[in-house]
């Protein structure tokens, strides 16, 4: 690993918030937990850190031929990512006013119960065709020195995203095998919504500054 600790954190903190934030995988696994249990609720669990690390690996090897062979390429992408943030920005604030206000979608459908096979493997197809998805990875790599990085920095990154992946939807899919946390989600759910945005929105001003900085 040639680069510090700190740029991996900021990336990983910012997955962090993304991939608790709702959306296709999370409504996935919520469900699958709802309807199969705790076993195939990590089973999707599974399916979404190594999904997730795919689109690390292929995003991070993408981006970096990217920039070495297109002078430029970096700048536009840093344009792009921010105007992506700004989206995601006013997208979960307006889902945490619906929360707030009382206008809920309530709790996903349950999914018919199912084995861990299947569970895991309907949470990689959410994951490959989920647009969310590509958009986050779009914005990681405005903040991730990826023009700079080694063949060991983008393996220690994928490692990272996929353990906090896995992790972060396991602890969904713990919970949400249980009534008590489903009740707690349409009361308090909004919350996650707003810190979110209010978040994304953060990221979006700081890469915008740079960018008029180096006008």
């Amino acid at each position: 690993m040639t680069l510090p600790l700190a740029e991996f954190l900021a990336v990983w903190g910012f997955l962090a918030v993304n991939i608790l934030s709702p959306g296709p995988n999370v409504i996935n696994t919520i469900a699958t937990a709802m309807g199969g249990g705790a076993r195939a609720g990590l089973a999707s669990a599974l399916g979404v850190g190594l999904g997730i690390g795919g689109w690390c690996l292929g995003m991070s090897l993408g981006v970096a031929a990217l920039f070495a062979a297109v002078p430029g390429s970096e700048a536009a992408l840093t344009a792009v990512a921010t105007g992506l943030l700004v989206w995601f920005a006013l997208r979960y604030l307006r889902t945490a006013w619906e929360g707030w206000s009382g206008h809920r979608r309530g709790l996903p459908a349950r999914l018919p119960q199912d084995g861990f096979r299947s569970a895991f493997l309907r949470s990689l197809a959410v994951n490959a065709l989920n647009p969310k998805a590509l958009t986050t990875w779009l914005a990681v790599l405005a903040i991730f020195p990826v023009a700079r990085a080694a063949a060991g920095d983008i393996a220690v990154l994928w490692a990272g995203t996929a353990v906090l992946a896995t992790a972060i939807h396991a602890a969904y899919a713990l919970a949400f095998a249980t009534p008590v946390a489903a009740r707690f989600y349409l009361r308090a759910g909004w919350i996650v919504s707003a810190a979110a945005g209010l978040f994304f929105a953060t990221v979006a001003a700081t890469l915008a500054r740079g960018l008029l900085q180096n006008l």
